[in-house]
């Protein structure tokens, strides 16, 4: 897909706001619509049926939830409603699938449901939710990511912020949301996805916020006005006119505008940030009971030296410990990292030794698959080095390191196969120089590199000279 300049740039930000851990997502009604449930004016469409009014024509949809509280002198209708709308179970949609993978570690949102938890579990995170005052001073162990629900659940519909009169207290019943969220706008990247701005909920949100003083930049979604049936000339350009002025409006608050033709939009976006995250994590995969030509000390010299120039360009590793390959990989990892603390971070090891044995019922193998899974789903690109393993007093090639590659081409991984050093590596290469259409599509520049690391008779300090290379261009 091929992304406007603007959206290109805001690619670019955003990959190296993640990298800095600095990004929070906050999540409207539309990121949930898309997956069934109600937006604001289907969720109070019976509730102006009650009072005789039709939902449509009210542009103050908070004052209409606030008529019904009066008219019946309680909130329990209105709890009632979103207990209704929002208890059945719903799957998350591919951008709650794709956010939850990333490194966020702030969600915030206005939404009842629990669709952001849920697509945090299925990644395997442990989510702290807080959707009261009194849950804010905890702190859930292990958790990888907080979840603000800021106007409350659907498991506890009556104290749920829905009517005016909530919204008018809310700096006095919630101030440590407040706060939070005021800390969170300053020290952090937030994009707002599922919001029309013309959503009551977050105008008094962030009408509350505003303080005039400069602000970190933030970005939005917003769906380009275009012609609608029946739709003339005047009434087109008025919405055109009018979402100029929210475009610029928003700027008051740090918000810069992204506009898409369609909301489909987003989940390629989302996409093309994550392939490009992924890319600066390479997953290194070997292993060596011998190392062919090669001496031992040659061999792991070639894997230390590879693995600590990477971690100077800022790339993350992620290693299995593979037999005869994973010390190399930490030792020269550590090397990059201690030569330059100031600058460079043992967060760019990622180790994940394999399981020797099984501690439970689960079989060993299904464990290791499991494992494998995961690890490579870190990563956007990864290098295959040697491959063997000693069997019965043989050296035989290492199915595992096969494995790993089939689990990198179906992840979309770009596979960069070291083919020089042998063993399951060169057979890797032989795979996919005999089908480079599918493994280097769109990137077929990479394939006369590839072979370039095939050549046995290469210098160790050349073949990680051109590893390098090749990856840091991969990234650009």
């Amino acid at each position: 897909m091929t992304f406007s300049r603007e959206i290109e740039a805001f690619i670019k930000d955003f990959v190296k706001d993640l990298e800095e851990n600095n990004v929070a997502v906050f999540a409207g009604a539309g990121m949930s619509k898309s997956c069934g449930y109600v937006d604001w004016p289907e969720l109070l469409r019976d509730i102006a049926d009650e009072l005789g009014l039709k939902v449509e024509n009210e542009h103050d949809l908070i004052s209409l939830t606030q008529f019904h509280v009066n008219e019946r002198k309680s909130s329990a209708g209105l709890a009632k409603k979103i207990l209704q709308e929002f208890s059945e179970q719903a799957e998350p949609s591919e951008t709650h699938e794709i956010l939850s993978r990333l490194p966020i570690g702030t969600y915030w949102t206005t939404n009842y449901d629990s669709l952001i938890e849920d697509a945090l579990k299925r990644a395997y995170k442990v989510a702290d939710i807080k959707h009261s005052v009194s849950q804010l001073n905890t702190t859930r162990p292990k958790r990888d990511a907080v979840v603000y629900k800021m106007h409350g659940d659907v498991t506890v519909a009556n104290e749920a912020v829905i009517y005016k009169q909530q919204y008018e207290r809310y700096y006095q019943t919630h101030s440590p949301f407040v706060t939070a969220l005021s800390g969170d706008l300053v020290a952090k990247t937030f994009l707002f996805i599922g919001f029309s701005f013309t959503d009551p909920n977050l105008d008094y949100v962030l009408s509350r916020l505003y303080v005039n003083q400069p602000m970190r930049q933030h970005y939005c979604f917003l769906r380009r006005e275009i012609v609608q049936i029946g739709d003339d000339d005047e009434v087109t350009k008025y919405k055109q006119r009018k979402q100029e002025l929210r475009v610029d409006d928003l700027k008051r608050f740090g918000i810069q505008t992204l506009l898409i033709d369609d909301y489909v939009e987003i989940p390629c976006i989302l996409k093309e940030i994550e392939t490009r995250f992924r890319k600066k994590t390479v997953f290194i995969s070997g292993s060596a009971e011998e190392f062919g030509n090669l001496s031992r000390q040659e061999g792991q010299t070639f894997v230390h030296t590879l693995t600590a120039g990477l971690v100077r360009e800022g790339f993350r590793v992620v290693n299995g410990f593979g037999w005869g390959i994973g010390s190399a990989v930490i030792n020269g990892a550590l090397e990059a990292i201690y030569s330059n603390p100031e600058k460079l971070s043992e967060d760019q090891l990622v180790m994940r030794p394999f399981p020797q044995f099984a501690s439970s019922s689960q079989d060993l193998q299904q464990l290791w698959e499991e494992y494998r899974q995961r690890m490579i789903s870190l990563a956007g690109i990864a290098i295959f080095v040697f491959g063997n393993k000693l069997v019965d007093g043989e050296v035989v090639e290492a199915n595992g390191v096969i494995r790993e590659f089939e689990i990198a081409v179906q992840k979309g991984v770009v596979v960069i196969p070291v083919g020089a050093t042998g063993y399951a590596s060169k057979t890797i290469y032989e795979t996919v120089i005999d089908a480079p259409d599918k493994h280097y599509k769109g990137i077929k520049w990479v394939e006369p590199l590839v072979a370039e690391l095939s050549n046995p008779t290469t210098p160790n300090a050349e073949l990680v000279q051109k590893l390098v290379q090749l990856i840091k261009k991969l990234n650009k």
